[in-house]
């Protein structure tokens, strides 16, 4: 069931590439855009991705949305990207901040903000790349820049001094949205605000979590028990 009585000072958008699970979530009044990417278009099992990215930017026109080139070779790149641009006016294109070679693709960026296309650099997972992302983008153009925290906290490492530094970075520069992505916990979104993040980009199953915000502990630990009695019943094994 849709929840519309959280007020966020962040902004929320979906990340996945299942339409159907977009509509649910769009169902939410504090929703207010959509990331996609490569493996989740996989994981959903899109067959073409210029018709679904073509149904996703007729369906929702006042929602962001962000879908990624493919290409790593310069020329290739340029090409999705204004493709992908030519689609709607709400549309970012997701660019990563280094190529599978490891080369950076700041000069691409910079090329496509001076033409006013709107960019969301991703893959980002360093201070340097969020300042390389932002120095690149043109003076009144809207970009995002999405650092990958839950990837940088699966390492071993907490991530809370490099998005307080990528808060920093991007204050002064209107042009760039910083976005907290790879989002693994409810907790993760009232973290971001926290910290000043501008947006976080959530999977569908946690925001179907956001039903739970505000459940005491003890109502947390009576849900638990009656969901074990629940499978208990319905897997039919017996101790005794």
């Amino acid at each position: 069931m849709a929840n519309n009585k959280l007020d966020f000072k962040i902004k929320i958008y979906s990340d996945g590439a299942d339409i159907r699970d977009m509509r649910e979530a769009a169902k939410n009044d504090f929703l207010s855009g959509f990331t996609t990417n490569p493996s989740l278009m996989k994981k959903a099992g899109v067959k073409d991705y210029l018709t679904f990215a073509k149904e996703v930017v007729k369906e929702f026109p006042d929602y962001s949305i962000s879908f990624e080139v493919f290409s790593n070779d310069h020329d290739t790149m340029l090409k999705e990207a204004e493709l992908l641009h030519s689609l709607g006016k709400n549309v970012y294109v997701k660019i990563p901040i280094i190529t599978t070679e490891g080369k950076s693709t700041a000069s691409i960026i910079k090329y496509l903000s001076e033409k006013g296309v709107s960019i969301n650099v991703t893959a980002i997972a360093t201070i340097d790349q969020v300042k390389e992302a932002v120095a690149s983008f043109a003076p009144g153009t809207k970009n995002i820049v999405s650092i990958f925290v839950g990837r940088v906290a699966d390492t071993g490492t907490d991530p809370t001094e490099f998005v307080k530094e990528s808060v920093a970075a991007t204050k002064d520069h209107p042009e760039a949205q910083l976005l907290w992505a790879s989002t693994r916990e409810v907790i993760n979104i009232f973290q971001a605000q926290e910290l000043g993040v501008d947006i976080i980009t959530v999977p569908p199953t946690i925001i179907k979590k956001l039903a739970n915000v505000g459940k005491s502990a003890e109502k947390v630990s009576l849900d638990t028990v009656l969901g074990f009695e629940k499978d208990i019943k319905a897997s039919g094994l017996k101790i005794l």
